[in-house]
């Protein structure tokens, strides 16, 4: 894109007139989801409720409350907080295998090496063995409750469409998880930089086991360190299985499925750079995998293996999350394997945008720290991408990172 063709000029007035309109124009029966970095639930549960939530999600955890014996956290909100509880946070997982032959192995004990224990002598280390290291950073939690009351047949469709606009070169790939709820009858997976979980009270029973080392009635069995067995029953954990007796994982679900989407700026957003950006975002291929808008399941659909029932809160609403929930190889996976097979080995799911601002480090690792380096890593599935930001003018690209700067 080296200047504004006249259809892009006239795109661009459009956008602008389009900016200057009530949402509710172009919601064609739909209503947008309420979006907000603010303490106020959206309306699936009241305010009493939320707040409740919300502190069991941000709640310290100690060792005769379960954590532990191998862990990375003592709470939800330790990983999950920035800029208010359920956001992302500078906290990284460990992430570890081999790969020979084609083939990938878990370590002893699974993939994820835990940072922290409650004794010394199991502190989880790298195996000598591995020769796949990788970091993984915590996601933004705010608005999943959306995701999760996407329908699995909207998530198909876009991978079709982005294989059919592209000739094949960008594919996104649907996996299908057990839910732990519904005796592991599998749905999409839409949660998890490999798309591991798909229900939001399975990624919660997840991440109280591997992040806390909190069993619960999904997970009752508790993680080795490094494959030796120390639940309980040895002197590392005086805490019977299942550890979670007051249904914290409920809770968590609870919380976020009643927070309000990461917002934009809209101080920027109305600028004349910002609708400039959003179309170079588009031209140059960037909406394909980063999608602007999707709309949830009609209220009342049932999901999740029949286990939830989409409610009016979060039914028939448009999101702006700026990602797919697809995964796709954009030559910086991590080389792990989890529920998605060999074939997800260097695939990562694509990173939602919304509430991009409140980051500074980027990618699935953390280990890009400015908007342009994020751009020029993708590789693979986006190549055509990177070689069009390149192709830039010094406008057209200040206009694209006033843009990306309002998500």
């Amino acid at each position: 894109m080296k200047r504004l063709s006249i259809l892009t000029t006239a795109a661009w007035l459009i956008a602008a007139t389009w900016a200057l309109l009530p949402s509710s124009v172009f919601t064609w029966g739909f209503t947008e989801a309420p979006t907000g970095f603010g303490t106020g639930t959206n309306g699936f549960v009241d305010q009493q409720t939320f707040n409740s939530t919300r502190d069991t999600f941000a709640e310290q955890e100690t060792i005769a409350e379960g954590l532990g014996p191998v862990y990375n956290a003592q709470s939800c909100g330790e990983c999950h907080q920035n800029p208010i509880t359920g956001g992302i946070s500078q906290v990284v997982e460990q992430r570890a295998g081999r790969f020979n032959l084609d083939v990938f192995t878990d370590p002893a004990g699974g993939s994820l090496i835990h940072s922290r224990a409650t004794k010394a002598d199991i502190q989880e280390h790298m195996p000598s063995n591995a020769n796949v290291n990788t970091f993984r950073g915590s996601a933004n939690t705010l608005g999943d409750g959306y995701v999760e009351a996407i329908d699995d047949a909207t998530l198909v469709d876009i991978a079709a469409e982005q294989a059919a606009t592209t000739s094949g070169k960008i594919a996104g790939e649907v996996v299908m998880v057990p839910v732990f709820e519904a005796g592991n009858a599998l749905r999409a997976g839409r949660f998890g930089w490999k798309n591991q979980q798909a229900s939001l009270l399975s990624f919660s029973a997840d991440a109280y086991l591997n992040e806390m080392g909190i069993t619960s009635s999904l997970l009752p069995e508790e993680n080795t360190s490094n494959g030796r067995y120390v639940g309980y029953g040895t002197k590392y954990d005086p805490v019977p299985e299942p550890e979670d007796v007051d249904g914290d994982v409920e809770q968590f679900a609870t919380f976020m499925r009643a927070t309000k989407a990461p917002p934009r700026d809209a101080a920027i957003a109305g600028t004349s750079a910002a609708i400039l950006g959003a179309l170079v975002f588009d031209d140059i291929g960037c909406g394909t995998c980063h999608r602007s808008s999707i709309v949830t399941a009609p209220v009342g659909t049932v999901i999740n293996g029949g286990a939830f029932t989409v409610p009016d809160a979060l039914g028939d609403k448009i999101i702006h999350p700026f990602g797919d929930f697809l995964l796709h190889d954009i030559g910086t996976g991590d080389g792990i394997v989890q529920n998605g097979g060999p074939t997800t080995r260097n695939k990562v799911r694509t990173a939602p945008l919304w509430g991009l601002r409140t980051h500074n480090r980027y990618m699935h690792d953390g280990l890009s720290f400015t908007l342009a380096d994020v751009i020029k890593r993708h590789k693979g599935e986006a190549s055509d991408v990177t070689t069009n930001f390149n192709s830039l003018n010094s406008v057209d690209k200040a206009a694209l990172m006033t843009f990306l700067s309002s998500l």
